[in-house]
């Protein structure tokens, strides 16, 4: 198998445990045939030609700032063929300011209502992807992610709102994605909103096959590309604007 390169950049609010995370996906993928490089900076986002050689970026990094320009090196190399995935706060409550990120990643934390220490069950989407493929509805107690999501992405798995007394209680019952994957041109981006601590994947197993199997779901779109001569030119233009 040829060289496989993972970026996974860590960082930002350590409640949730970015260092544990990280190493956790570096083992993850390492037993693949991955080799990972962890980062506690983003300004290793700076060098674009670099990303372009990878075939996986991994967010680890919750809330900050981020230069603008770092984002659009990530959406150029995702438009190409790069995978990108993340769990929880370190990808979808990232770089609140910059919403070409949430453009990319395809939704955005907004609360999680009862704070940690919900009880409450994933629902699988059954026949949505290889991802879940095999899996059953699990139990988890964590934070109970509310997000604002893109319509365009699909949802792997879900949960039901509301679980604890908030002013949303007023509205009708809504179901709310918690896994999803959505194409950004020719990458891949995956995406799951467990992972609040490192150990939610050890006390909810399938919370962990979720993310492994996405992880390598994403880390394949380049090959995809290649193997099917699917070139970026009809997104170049409208990237140049930025």
């Amino acid at each position: 198998m040829a060289d496989r390169k993972v970026l996974i950049f860590q960082g930002g609010w350590d409640g949730h445990e970015p260092k544990l995370t990280s190493a956790r996906f570096e083992r993850m993928l390492s037993k693949h045939g991955y080799n990972c490089e962890i980062t506690d900076t983003l300004d290793t986002l700076a060098d674009a030609e670099m990303l372009k050689g990878l075939d996986l970026i991994v967010a680890c990094w919750t809330m900050g700032e981020i230069d603008h320009k770092y984002v659009i090196n990530v959406s150029k190399a995702v438009g190409a063929g790069v995978g990108l995935a993340g769990c929880h706060g370190g990808m979808c409550d990232a770089f609140r300011k910059d919403t070409e990120w949430q453009f990319i990643t395809g939704g955005q934390w907004i609360s999680h209502p009862g704070g940690d220490g919900v009880n409450y069950t994933v629902n699988i989407n059954k026949g949505s992807s290889p991802i879940v493929e095999g899996l059953d509805d699990f139990s988890v107690s964590s934070e109970h992610y509310y997000l604002h999501i893109d319509p365009a992405v699909e949802v792997l798995a879900t949960t039901r709102f509301p679980s604890v007394a908030y002013y949303h209680i007023s509205n009708k019952p809504v179901d709310m994605p918690v896994a999803w994957t959505k194409f950004w041109g020719n990458g891949r981006v995956f995406y799951t909103s467990l992972g609040h601590h490192d150990d939610v994947f050890d006390k909810s197993p399938n919370a962990a096959v979720i993310m492994e199997r996405g992880m390598l779901w994403a880390a394949l779109g380049k090959d995809y590309a290649i193997r099917h001569n699917l070139n970026t030119e009809r997104f170049e233009n409208a990237a140049k604007m930025y």
